[in-house]
Order: C-alpha cells, then structure tokens, then sequence
C-alpha cells in the first residue's frame, strides 16, 4: 500500500529515537481539524483516485484478444501496453504492474480515502464531545457513506459476489478500517464478506440521512443525496434485497411521483465537432443524469484499443448491437457521430466515456497525466437497477415502463431511424436467440441463493434485457465484470495462438487476487485455483466454498 514508504520512515525514526530521551515518542505530525470546514477540505481527499474499469474490463466479456484467430481464422499480432493487460485477460494474479490502473492502487487508493473518511470522523466526534456536533453533521455523512462505498468497491474486486447471510461467511474479504491507527505497525485480518456487507451497510444508513448537498461546493464530485441513494440501490442490488433497490432507486430518481425520463441522458441528441468536446460533455455537470463524478488517474484507453480491444462479439453485443427496438445497424443510431476508432477498424473501436483529460506538466516536453472522469453514479444505471429489482418485486409492468424510459432516452438522436415499440413480445423475440452472446445462461440463484427470490421462466428474457441493456450502459465502467460475478455468467477468453480459459459459475478467479504487498505484510492469499467440471457437476479445486454447488 501507498503507506508503505511511510511506516518505513516512521519504523526508522523509532530506531534512531533511542538516543534521545527527548525522541523517544512518535511524533504525530497531522493537522488538527477543528471546523466544519477544515472536515469539509479534508473530504475533497475522500473519493478514489484510480480507476478500476481496466482490470474490471479486461476480466470481463466486453474485451477481446485480436491476436486469437477469429471466427474465419484470422489473427494480429499487436502488442499490449503491458504484461498485467495480458494477466487481467487471462485470470492470472496481476503482478506486473503496481502502477497506474492496477489492482495495488486501486486497493491502496480505496484504503487512502478511507483513511481520509476515518480521520474526519474522529475529528467530528471531538467536536460532538464539545457539544458542536451539530455543525459538522453532513461532513459526517459523507464520511460514512464514502467509507461503506470504498470498501463496497474493495469487497467487489477483491472477493467472490455476495452469497446471501449465511455463505458469505465462508467467503475472505478484506478488511474493515473503522478507526485511524495511532501505531506503526499493525497486524489485520481479512474478514468474511458477510461481515464487510453488515459493516457497509451500517456506515451506508447511519450517513444517508446526513448527507446534505448544501454543503458542497459542486455537489456532484461528492456523495450528494442522489449518488447516495444511487449507492444504496446497487448495494441492495448485489445483496438481492430488491424491495430496498426499489426504494433507494426511487429515491435517487426523484421519488414516486417524479418521472426518470428527465433525468435521462441528453447527450445522444448532441453534435460535437472534436473529441475533446464530446469527451466533456458526456462527464460534464450539467448533465442531470451524473449524479456523481470522480476524477481518476487513468492510462485505460490506451490499454484498449490495440491487442485488447472492445472487437468482435463484445463489440456486436454493446455499441454495435441490434436490440428489442432498434434496427440492425452497424450500431444503435444514438451512437451516430460519437464512435472514433483506435487504429484501423478491426482493432476495436473506441468510446468517448473513457475519454481522456490530460494535465500537463511540461508542455514543451509534452509530458504529465492522464486523467479519465468517471460517471460513478447515474440516473441511467439506477433506473436499470430499479427495473431488474421491480422484475423479482413481480413488479413486471413497472419493471416494463422502466426499460420502456431507458429505450426511449436512446432514440433522442440526431439521425433519422426507425423503431419498433417496446413491448414484452418484442423483447421475448429478440432474446430468443440474438447471438455475439447478448444472452448467456444465468446462475444466480446459485451464486446467492434466496428463500423470497428466484430467477423465473416468465421473468428471464426481461432479465437479458436489462443485463443487456446494463452492458451497453456502463461500457468502459468495469461494471459488467459485477454482473457476471452476481449471475454466475460463464465467459471464455481465447487468449493468443491457441490458449482459451473459460470462467464458470463461482469460479474462485472471480475473486482477484490482493496485491502482492498486502500478501507480504500477513494477508491471507486468494485461493484463485480454476474449477473443474466432474461428470456435468461443477466442483472446486480451490480450498474453500466447496458447499454453493446445486444439486
């Protein structure tokens, strides 16, 4: 972790303190926050710096291998921007890269904002002792629900998907930081996913109801009220506690009488003459669908687009798919004018959500950092959470006016096209057999199994759809990688001449594995071994959850 280099620091200073009476005590250099607005500042610093779409991208079916002979046999030989590309692509533990878009700042990242929420909350509860609580309530808001968040997004990456109360107790995490650490060297333990869920829930609604946007500057690069109640709808969403998603899903959408169309996108109806434009719009703050956004240090658009690229059958199965409603183009008419293209065409093509920002630190030398704005939290996504929970809820026609929304806000565009209504029939024909697997089987009810919930004929094909139209959504965002891990979605990879791996239902490689430094410091490693199949019954090589298997 980035507190490495420190504890080194500080471990020498100890040493060379027993000279000296007067050096004998570990000086604590931290500023002392004393206001409202000191907590205020040091929050700016409570968000992740780093972006997790590329290692959650490549895991996923949204990347293919252009060096792996395609359907009619033929293969490039492009080069990767890295050798972790190739691990993330492959299932491999990732340890060729500690830098920029890697698991080990994505998990020092994570583990820095928490810090930073952890020492704003004992600020806040000095202040409560002298009675002056009152005064930094919404600070203590955004502390708590960021601290659930970075650990949701820790849990996501770093374990296996939630699989109800009592399995996930037999599930490694990671740990829970609830307090700030006064001692230099301290020893933690991985908890269980189900006590990592009952903490980040805890956080989540002791903070929701504190959480006030009056007190941001630019609300929306903080955990304003809608990306908080967005946070709560897809948390309630991985733990298969629908009623709650419909709730918090309502409420980020304005509530029951609101209407989510205004809320929808409106930068498919938009021209743009250059990238840079059309990179600013789509994260911009104007658009009321970004409830939240986060600025990252990212290099992922150079990662994809060359050997690793979104090509092939995930390209025919996001951007450039048909669907229930729209004709068979060479891509949805809403992507008309903002589609550009990373080398030649059949490298991929390149989408302008994961555009970059470059901050230059030597014009002349051309030199500095990339920077990808993330839309962390979104009206779209919490309304495609909202209608997959009304589908379980047996809620179909609300889940029905839902999808209709999303549909309707991609036909707002600038080309002249036709569209069929959308309508349950024309969804059920269209998943009925789309191919480029848009629809693959789902699993989730072994993934986490449920006494008030299962996926159902009548329901399934709605399902796809939503599934399907969550991956044309978040592309570029790394959330598919969550909903192949919650479905229990098998994908393969063909990876080079002749290599293919193939991920299957609760495959431990699911979980990716925690940095190598964490593994140095005492953390427990993942058990990431590949599951076999054994007579049509999935069975685990690893050494835990042997159990989850239906019969």
């Amino acid at each position: 972790m980035k507190l490495t280099k420190y504890i080194a620091v500080a471990a020498v200073a100890v040493l060379a303190s027993s000279c000296n009476d007067f050096l004998d005590q570990v000086p604590d250099n931290r500023v002392e926050i004393g206001t409202a607005d000191e907590c205020k500042q040091l929050l700016v610093d409570a968000y992740l710096q780093y972006n997790y779409a590329t290692i959650c991208e490549f895991s996923s079916d949204n990347v293919v291998d252009n060096n792996s002979p395609d359907e009619n046999g033929n293969r490039y030989n492009l080069t990767y921007r890295d050798e972790a590309d190739l691990e993330a692509f492959a299932w491999d533990d990732i340890v060729s890269n500690i830098d920029t878009d890697s698991p080990s700042m994505v998990w020092s990242g994570c583990y820095h904002a928490i810090a930073v929420c952890n020492n704003a909350l004992d600020a806040i509860a000095k202040l409560e002792a002298k009675g002056r609580g009152s005064e930094v309530q919404a600070q203590k808001g955004e502390a708590l629900v960021s601290r659930a968040y970075h650990h949701f997004i820790l849990a996501n990456i770093f374990a296996k998907a939630y699989a109800g109360e009592e399995l996930s107790e037999n599930i490694p995490a990671i740990p829970y930081m609830q307090k700030t650490e006064t001692e230099v060297l301290v020893r933690y333990e991985r908890e269980s996913l189900a006590s990592v869920y009952r903490k980040i829930e805890a956080d989540l609604l002791a903070g929701l109801p504190l959480i006030d946007d009056g007190s941001y500057d630019v609300p929306k690069y903080h955990f304003n009220k809608k990306a908080a109640n967005a946070f709560a709808a897809r948390f309630y969403l991985y733990k298969r506690d629908y009623e709650k998603v419909e709730k918090y899903a309502t409420e980020a959408l304005g509530g029951e009488e609101a209407d989510p169309s205004d809320l929808m996108r409106k930068f498919w109806v938009k021209s743009f003459t250059t990238y840079d434009a059309l990179v600013a719009a789509y994260a911009s703050v104007e658009e009321q669908c970004n409830f939240m956004l986060v600025p990252t240090y990212s290099d992922f658009t150079r990662r994809r687009g060359s050997r690793f690229a979104l090509n092939r059958d995930a390209q025919e199965a996001t951007i450039m798919s048909a669907g229930p409603t729209w004709p068979n183009y060479n891509f949805h008419p809403c992507y008309s004018g903002k589609i550009y293209i990373r080398g030649s065409q059949e490298y991929g093509s390149f989408f302008p959500k994961a555009g970059e920002f470059f901050e230059y630190t030597d014009k002349v030398a051309g030199i500095g950092f990339i920077h990808i704005v993330r839309c962390e939290f979104t009206a779209e996504e919490t309304l495609l959470a909202r209608a997959e929970a009304r589908l379980y809820l047996n809620r179909k026609e609300d889940a029905i006016a839902d999808l209709k929304i999303w549909d309707a806000a991609r036909r707002n565009v600038s080309v002249a096209a036709t569209f069929k209504d959308f309508t349950e029939a024309n969804v059920n024909s269209f998943y009925r057999n789309p191919g480029y697997g848009i629809v693959k089987p789902l699993h989730i009810d072994e993934v986490c199994p449920s006494d008030k919930y299962a996926l159902t004929k009548d329901i399934e094909t709605l399902i796809q759809c939503v599934l399907h139209f969550r991956r044309i959504e978040t592309i570029d965002d790394g959330y598919r990688w969550f909903d192949i891990k919650r479905y229990g979605i098998e994908i393969t990879h063909k990876i080079g001449l002749d290599r293919v791996e193939t991920l299957v239902t609760n495959d431990p490689r699911t979980a990716l594995q925690i940095p190598a430094e964490a593994i140095a410091a005492g953390f427990k490693p993942n058990d990431r071994a590949p599951m076999k199949k054994d007579s049509g019954v999935e069975k685990y090589v690893g050494s835990y959850w042997k159990n989850n298997i239906t019969k």
